[in-house]
């Protein structure tokens, strides 16, 4: 069910759903395959939103979806990436919209914490809940356990374990609990944040039938 997603450092994600590509916040990228159909920005801190491996993925024709809040300064810093038109190729979506490019659907969640100033709710950022190879997909972002999240309905969740800025691996395998989708891959770990144990740590604390697989490789 999942061997068309793949993990990398941070956020960065890429899933294949027959011939098309999406990624979403890539970032420290090894390769350059140019590939992207369409990419995903979940908020502009420089883990997520970065020029410099958005030029990798992209091609002339890919699109690129971000936070409505996020646009001007986005839409700028792109001019210089292998986009052809940006003006037309850049989409917005605020939180709670739904929208439909290049065939895939997406879903925007609302990603902020609770108690801490580092994703302040008041910015608009999102997670996103694609449908991919007829699963729901949910890419949480930076956020806590809110109540947006605990209400997403998902095949296959991807969430932050490492803290600090997001839940920790308790918070977040009991975000899990809550919502039971079929499969839980941690993400934001062992590198910026939290450490490389930590996707054991999770896996540990979520409850039967979720299956819990850790993609990212150190």
């Amino acid at each position: 069910m999942t061997k068309n997603i793949e993990v990398f450092t941070q956020n960065s994600i890429r899933i294949q759903d027959g011939d098309r590509t999406i990624y979403i916040d890539p970032f420290a990228m090894k390769m350059e395959p140019h590939d992207a159909d369409v990419i995903l920005i979940t908020h502009d801190h420089y883990d997520h939103f970065s020029p410099e491996d958005i030029q990798k993925v992209a091609n002339a024709a890919t699109m690129v979806v971000m936070p409505e809040k996020m646009s001007g300064k986005a839409r700028e810093e792109l001019a210089s990436t292998q986009l052809a038109n940006v003006e037309e190729q850049v989409v917005t979506m605020k939180p709670g919209a739904f929208l439909e490019v290049r065939k895939w659907e997406l879903e925007t969640v609302p990603a902020y914490n609770e108690r801490k100033s580092f994703h302040p709710k008041s910015t608009g950022w999102v997670g996103y809940i694609l449908r991919s190879n007829g699963k729901r997909i949910y890419i949480a972002g930076d956020t806590d356990a809110t109540k947006e999240a605990k209400s997403v309905q998902c095949d296959i969740a991807l969430i932050p374990i490492g803290g600090t800025y997001t839940m920790d691996a308790k918070e977040a395998a009991g975000l899990i609990n809550a919502i039971q989708p079929e499969v839980a891959i941690p993400t934001h770990y062992g590198s910026i944040v939290g450490k490389p144990s930590d996707g054991e740590v999770f896996a540990g604390l979520v409850h039967a039938p979720v299956r819990v697989e850790l993609k990212i490789a150190f």
